[in-house]
């Protein structure tokens, strides 16, 4: 049995969703010898935005210095072991089939069919690779929220750090910035210090350093306080107390990956390990991140697009993901002019109208598309006609593969080549990037 199908048995038999509480986590890590506190030193990230960038800049600083790091993210694109990293000499790589697969059956024998989330079940079994594998450091990324996220049984991390707030999982995490901001703030933790990302709402800000102070964070380190960094003659500065870091533009696309770049600096440092003008530098060379804009030179999809065609893929799902996305789309524009167009599939827990409004005035055309890999994926002709009362050019599609050929088959060759974003949902990415042939690596 592989380690898949042992998850895809799992989902038949516990509910999908979320339990936003600790007490069924705890227990079942209890009767597996709490591996949670037998971890290397842990990065902990939530946030609306950014959590995934963050991540991997962290981890490509890690690297960079020579040492090893596991590193959990979720949810994955294609694969499921794309969540476990394990920490290895020359970079980490995805968990082994087997490995996951033991794990997996470890977790399921110590719960005795209690009812469980399968993400706690996959909790759980990411503590005990975790654990049981030795590595210097410990990536790990929040679900959902974080005060009462399955992964918040850390009793004291190396460094807690909270990327953007943003609207985003309302019906759980509440509805205003304020609430949602107390919940990601959730994993600060007395004695440890606390990293903050450069926020868009100055209520969200507030209420996370509030929280940081009311817990007994220490030090407490905010973007635009503590640590910035900007754009300056086509290189990155980075900047704190400590002094600059003159660097090259990260590898990911977007203005917005400076910030985010730059959180990772501050928090790798807060969490005890030194960096360098030298590791940074490579950290910076080295990021890598999928479905972040990421471009698609080569495979199956780009050879259904016309000629010359630059293809983009990205999996931000949310208004504030839309407007850095669209401001990423705008710097190309002014570098390099084409026609844009865009092709999108979302679920109907997210919200279209503020994601596509970020796109008035600069996309030529949306093609809304399904979602085959959800059952809450939007109605193609639903998602276009919430496109056109944004502002926008829509029509529905069956698939971004006859979008790019219909596009190939009419376009006018005295035109330039177009480019074309596939974004509005991680599942769609994840779709895109396995049709392709390039799935993360």
């Amino acid at each position: 049995m592989s380690a898949e199908a042992v998850i895809e048995r799992l989902m038949t038999l516990h509910p999908k969703g979320y339990d936003l509480s600790l007490t069924r986590i705890s227990g079942l890590l209890e009767r597996l010898g709490n591996p949670q506190d037998k971890l290397p030193p842990v990065i902990h990230i939530a946030g609306t935005n950014g959590k995934g960038s963050a991540s991997a800049f962290c981890r490509a600083l890690i690297e960079a210095s020579g040492l090893t790091c596991h590193s959990h993210t979720s949810p994955h694109l294609v694969r499921w072991h794309e969540r476990f990293r394990i920490g290895a000499a020359g970079g980490s790589r995805f968990v082994e089939d087997k490995l996951l697969e033991k794990a997996l059956l470890r977790v399921e024998a110590a719960n005795s069919g209690a009812a469980i989330t399968v993400f706690e079940i996959l909790t759980a079994a990411m503590f005990l690779l975790f654990a049981e594998h030795p590595a210097d450091a410990a990536i790990i990324e929040v679900g959902l929220g974080g005060r009462f996220d399955a992964t918040n049984v850390i009793g004291k991390p190396a460094v807690s750090l909270v990327m953007p707030i943003a609207f985003d999982h309302v019906a759980f995490l509440g509805d205003t910035i304020e609430k949602i901001a107390f919940e990601k703030a959730g994993i600060f933790k007395r004695g440890a210090p606390a990293v903050i990302g450069q926020q868009g709402f100055e209520l969200g800000r507030e209420t996370l350093v509030d929280r940081a102070l009311r817990v007994g964070a220490r030090p407490i380190a905010v973007y635009g306080q503590d640590y910035l960094a900007f754009e300056e003659h086509g290189r990155m500065v980075y900047q704190d107390e400590d002094g600059l870091f003159d660097l090259p533009l990260p590898a990911l696309a977007g203005r917005h990956q400076l910030a985010n770049a730059a959180a990772a600096i501050a928090t790798v440092k807060a969490a005890g390990f030194a960096v360098s003008q030298e590791t940074a530098e490579a950290a910076m060379r080295d990021v890598y991140w999928p479905a972040r804009m990421q471009p698609l030179k080569t495979g199956k999809l780009i050879g259904l697009a016309p000629k010359g065609t630059e293809l983009f893929v990205d999996g931000g799902h949310n208004p504030h993901a839309g407007t850095a996305i669209a401001e990423a789309l705008v710097a190309l524009e002014e570098q390099n002019p084409r026609p844009l167009f865009l092709i999108c599939g979302m679920l109907t827990t997210k919200e279209p109208r503020g994601y596509f409004e970020a796109f008035e005035g600069i996309v030529r055309h949306v093609f809304t598309v399904p979602i085959n890999g959800s059952d809450a994926g939007y109605d193609p002709e639903v998602l276009a006609d919430l496109a056109k009362d944004a502002g926008l050019s829509a029509e529905a599609a069956v698939s971004p593969e006859a979008v790019l050929t219909l596009l190939h088959d009419s376009w006018n060759g005295l035109e330039k080549a177009p480019r074309i974003l596939i974004g509005g949902s991680l599942y769609l990415a994840g779709e895109v990037l396995d049709a392709n042939g390039t799935p993360p690596v």
